[in-house]
């Protein structure tokens, strides 16, 4: 007999006096950690929104209003807006339902659709955020361009001097740039916070997926 079977022989003895776990055992483990992670999902959500509304309160003014309007973007801007907090809370009650049913979930199989779910939502959020955060930000670049108080003297000189097709390709080109750049810190702050929770998901949809081969 040679060392590896020897070794085999002596991990089993071994294995025979731990204590065995049962796949129940094992299931309720990866429920616990899957229904604290959808909590806290949850809960971020929910800060997140009030946050931002918290901004909105604070920052924006009656001065601050005038502006946009001489901008002629706030009919567009409150549209926005009203459109925001809706979907927003939407999300938000998607993210309760999701824990409310990995909470009363009790079959694996189940459990795998739910964190699937969970994944989707996530993510329909983060790119719902992203699309909204673009807009905006691209509507309030047009409407300090071409109706703020020195838009017709920049407009006018760059039309005589002959250089508007080349300015205004300037200032697209600087717009995407600009936009780009802030669309990736913000998406990079929602792969770092929901990003480690949806790692830690994706782990226990693996280990799922093992107990039912």
């Amino acid at each position: 007999m040679d060392e590896l079977e020897l070794l085999k022989k002596d991990w089993q003895k071994k294995e025979g006096n731990l204590p065995k776990v049962s796949y129940a055992d094992i299931y309720k483990m990866i429920w616990k950690k899957s229904s604290s992670v959808v909590k806290w999902i949850f809960y971020i959500s929910i800060l997140e929104f009030v946050f931002w509304t918290a901004i909105n309160i604070v920052f924006t003014d009656g001065e601050s209003w005038e502006m946009i309007k001489s901008w002629h973007i706030y009919e567009f801007t409150i549209f926005l807006m009203v459109m925001n907090y809706i979907v927003l809370l939407y999300f938000i009650y998607k993210f309760y339902v999701n824990y409310r049913k990995i909470s009363f979930t009790d079959s694996s199989k189940d459990l795998m659709k739910a964190i699937l779910t969970v994944k989707r939502t996530v993510t329909q959020y983060v790119w719902f955020n992203l699309i909204m955060f673009s807009i905006s930000l691209i509507s309030g670049i047009y409407g300090s361009l071409r109706y703020g108080p020195d838009s017709d003297k920049i407009i006018n000189a760059a039309s005589e001097a002959g250089n508007e097709i080349i300015f205004w390709t300037i200032i697209v080109g600087v717009c995407i740039f600009a936009v780009a750049i802030l669309l990736g810190v913000i998406w990079l702050f929602y792969k770092v916070l929901y990003g480690l929770l949806l790692n830690r998901l994706r782990k226990n949809y693996n280990e799922l997926k093992e107990l039912e081969v």
